[in-house]
């Protein structure tokens, strides 16, 4: 039986083996057998018997109230959905595409299709209602062929409708609080009839190979036009969620109730936190908010209301919620009250941010909630790396789930990992050499990322993100420069100023910093209202001293010239998605950041000394 630690959580315990080259081979002393249900289907099958009048999923309707389904209220109108579906020649070929945001009806939609053995890909909203020239999104209905499109507003998806009509012959689904269903098929439609025995011949149909869905990498769409689109797997998808079991026990005889916001076009939101409440029989509540400023409140206001037990989310989101967490005692209780963990993942949380979380959780009477993380990618779907015990130090991901075995090979200097367990992508959809390029000669993904040990004698105290590989690079004297220590360094360094930091010093002589501020943070420093221009808070003497601060402060630790920067600038204009600077989860794509502002790059490292640029005191 697995050892537990205070029965929320299974104790680290790890195999490795080091082979004379330097390679090393990890893996959980905790045996994934292979008894989980072969497909996703199953669960609401499951829960739909067992509970069925329990909550599900709610979202807020137009009225502000909470719209809400049980298991067996989900499961009928998964019947009917997927009754219609069947009649629309869908395939691998023909997948159901969904253009939204994270919905009821969104959801509905995605898992009728995975109850009949169809796929479905979200992707991003952002590419239908931030592009201008649709390019993206053009690219990847080029590559799906969609039998079917769903758009929660028609009205809002019209241009992006319009670019992609001449690509795809499916047809086209307008959610219910669309003004008009005109030219589409309205939601409503797919509930009138159900023929539940056709609906579960297919899904005994469904193998473990079966293809669930596809979803497109942040960022997988560059110049060349190729679109990646992730096969995920039924297996995929169902180990992911029984490792977790493993890993999280409680959550055999505890339902979670989640709010959250991250997007289901990503793995993170849907394959991770969105199957998890399906997989464990609890509650999941669509969180409308965002972490950016004018959607804030709205998550704040769920947050007093629903007082989540398991908490996911990303650096940039933790950034924005310790301040309001530690003003606003109603929001601190309500949000600690019934936590057993918060989950960061996306990019490493800075200390500063981890020893908040854990001053407010005792200040809440809650300093048993761990504050864990985890690692992975779309193409793991998304664990690889799981931390489900009290990490030493922030940016411990953790140690291999159950069922995966790393492999960590040497490479200038650091530790590349490289992933293989049921949990990984067969290959990339319509792309055979990518896929082929994708896996090493013994068939372990290469993800492209770096890790080192917290104490490379005790390997269970877990292993921390070492950067991406292909993000390094060397200044002109030969060192290198890891990209995401430094980062996540000068974040905590520069506080509360930097909300991010893209690190630049390719083909230079000095390690520089574009930094993305925190605005609000920034107005506060400089004591500046609303009504002072963003220009002039970035400039202000305050706040640019602070900056040199911190800089002098990176210098002070020593590590050389690769590990501080001699120079910074504030950025006044915000990571655009829509470029691909930001993902929909929140945080930075530095090599699309320094292409995108090669300018600013420049006037970083200008020989004449700018007025904008900061330099080391």
């Amino acid at each position: 039986m697995t050892a537990v630690n205070n029965v929320l959580h299974a104790t680290p315990e790890v195999v490795r083996e080091i082979h004379p080259d330097g390679t090393q081979y990890l893996r959980s002393k905790i045996s994934l057998e292979d008894t989980y249900p072969c497909c996703v289907g199953e669960w609401l099958e499951h829960w739909a018997k067992e509970t069925p009048e329990h909550l599900f999923i709610a979202e807020r309707g137009e009225g502000g109230e909470w719209e809400k389904l049980s298991y067996r209220q989900v499961r009928e109108q998964v019947m009917a959905i997927a009754t219609w579906l069947l009649g629309q020649n869908l395939s691998p070929e023909r997948p159901v595409v969904i253009l939204s945001d994270n919905s009821v009806e969104h959801a509905l939609i995605m898992y009728a299709a995975m109850h009949i053995g169809v796929p479905s890909c979200a992707i991003s909203a952002g590419y239908s209602l931030l592009s201008k020239d649709h390019e993206r999104l053009k690219t990847n209905i080029q590559l799906l062929n969609p039998g079917v499109v769903f758009v929660d507003v028609a009205e809002r998806f019209v241009p992006a409708l319009h670019a992609i009509r001449p690509l795809h012959d499916g047809v086209v689904i307008a959610g219910k609080r669309s003004q008009t269903s005109e030219g589409n098929i309205p939601f409503s439609e797919l509930l009138k009839h159900s023929d539940e025995t056709r609906v579960l011949a297919k899904l005994k149909q469904i193998t473990p190979d079966t293809i669930a869905k596809f979803l497109f990498t942040s960022g997988s769409t560059g110049t060349s036009g190729t679109a990646k689109a992730v096969i995920n797997t039924q297996r995929m998808l169902c180990s992911n969620q029984a490792s977790k079991k493993l890993m999280w026990p409680f959550l055999n005889n505890t339902k979670p109730v989640l709010l959250d916001w991250l997007p289901w076009s990503h793995t993170f939101g849907s394959n991770h936190n969105l199957n998890m409440a399906l997989y464990t029989g609890g509650t999941f509540y669509i969180d409308e908010g965002k972490p950016v400023p004018h959607l804030l409140d709205k998550t704040i206001s769920n947050i007093k209301e629903i007082s989540p037990t398991l908490y996911f989310s990303v650096p940039r989101a933790y950034d924005m919620l310790v301040p309001l967490l530690r003003e606003d005692e109603e929001l601190r209780q309500a949000f600690f009250k019934n936590l057993k963990s918060i989950f960061y993942a996306g990019a490493a949380l800075p200390a500063h941010l981890w020893l908040a979380l854990e001053e407010l959780a005792t200040q809440s009477g809650n300093p048993e909630v761990l504050i864990v993380s985890a690692w992975g990618s779309t193409e793991t779907a998304p664990n690889a790396v799981d931390c489900h015990f009290r990490a030493s130090r922030p940016g411990v991901i953790g140690i291999p789930v159950p069922g995966t075995t790393l492999k960590l090979i040497p490479n200038a200097g650091k530790l590349e990992v490289r992933v293989k367990g049921p949990n990984v992508f067969p290959g990339y959809w319509k792309h055979p050499e990518l896929s082929a390029k994708a896996f090493d000669e013994e068939g372990f993904y290469k993800i492209g990322d770096a890790m080192k040990y917290v104490d490379d004698a005790k390997p269970e105290l877990g292993l921390l993100f070492d950067g991406r590989v292909s993000e390094d690079f060397k200044l002109l004297s030969g060192t290198w420069v890891a990209v995401g220590s430094v980062r996540i360094n000068a974040i905590d360094a520069l506080k509360p100023v930097a909300q991010d930091i893209v690190v630049t010093g390719h083909e230079q002589d000095e390690v520089g910093f574009l930094i993305f501020p925190n605005i609000p943070e920034c107005r506060r420093l400089a004591g500046l209202n609303e009504e002072a221009s963003i220009a002039a808070v970035l400039q202000h003497p305050k706040v640019r001293e602070q900056v040199q601060n911190g800089l002098a402060a990176l210098k002070q630790q020593g590590g050389g010239t690769s590990s501080y920067a001699t120079r910074a600038m504030l950025l006044e204009e915000l990571p655009a998605a829509e470029a691909g600077e930001i993902t929909d989860k929140g945080y930075i794509n530095q090599s699309m950041v320094l292409k995108r502002r090669a300018d600013q790059v420049t006037l970083l490292y200008a020989q004449t000394p700018h007025a904008k640029v900061i330099y080391l005191p």
